[in-house]
């Protein structure tokens, strides 16, 4: 059976087409979906189709408790894209090269290949899960296949050798190969930490492995959004300051509803 094909489309509000050889098949969280080929196959399974709980626990990762199936049962190769539910990049994730591991954060998985798992990962310091930003709870996403997760804002992907450091905001961080180890850590001075707009606490990051973060996490646009809201900085007046209400319920929403 041939392997399934990509591409990456569009710059700010991307998507991904898939291109799916006949008797293979993608699973995409709900709806992600932006078009497919009229011969594809569509079934709703409960999380990954692992059965109830490994599902209940998928939903607790920020994704819903159902995907969607897409299977190509024609002779011949049939499309399906996928549309990020933010501004901002897909990144595309061989998980076979990289030991078939991915730790993210809540809801960032987009589609996968059949047998591509998103789980249920704790922070394993108390401190991390206080003070990370993240919460106690993120993803880790396992299988031997592609695996397409969505980030915010612009993207980089950063490579850290063995015990090298990098310091970043706990929301910019979207995802890491499982080798990279993650701290939080006090910002040092308070001056700087009650002053310097950054917190007081941002994350380390030790390598090896390979780090992606991401621009403009979801909070921090939707912080700027309420204070241009509550200081009346747009230019709209007051129906400019409800318009931007509807958008701040509208991210959050998005945020903590699933899509």
């Amino acid at each position: 059976m041939s392997e399934m094909s990509f591409q990456i489309l569009g710059s700010d509000l991307q998507y991904v087409e898939v291109t799916l050889p006949p008797q293979c098949s993608v699973i995409g969280e709900q709806g992600a979906m932006m078009y497919m080929d009229n011969y594809l196959d569509v079934k709703t399974i409960l999380g990954d189709g692992n059965g109830f709980f490994s599902a209940l626990k998928r939903s607790l990762t920020g994704e819903s408790l159902f995907s969607s199936l897409y299977t190509n049962n024609s002779g011949q190769n049939q499309r399906v894209a996928f549309a990020a539910p933010t501004v901002g990049k897909i990144i595309a994730v061989n998980l076979a090269e990289i030991g078939g591991e991915l730790i993210c954060q809540r809801g960032a998985f987009l589609a996968g290949e059949v047998g591509t798992e998103v789980k249920l990962a704790r922070q394993k310091k108390i401190r991390v899960g206080f003070l990370g930003g993240e919460g106690f709870i993120i993803q880790r996403i396992t299988g031997k296949g592609w695996v397409f997760i969505n980030a915010t804002g612009g993207l980089t992907e950063m490579h850290l050798a063995p015990n090298q450091t990098l310091q970043v905001d706990s929301g910019c961080w979207v995802a890491s190969t499982s080798a990279v180890t993650y701290d939080i850590h006090y910002a040092g001075k308070v001056k700087t930490a009650l002053f310097g707009g950054e917190g007081l606490f941002y994350a380390s990051l030790t390598g090896p492995g390979t780090v992606w973060m991401q621009s403009l996490p979801m909070k921090r646009l939707s912080a700027e959004l309420m204070s241009s809201a509550m200081t009346g900085r747009n230019r709209g007046g007051v129906w400019g300051r409800l318009y931007l209400i509807f958008i701040i319920i509208v991210i959050i929403v998005s945020l903590f509803g699933g899509r």
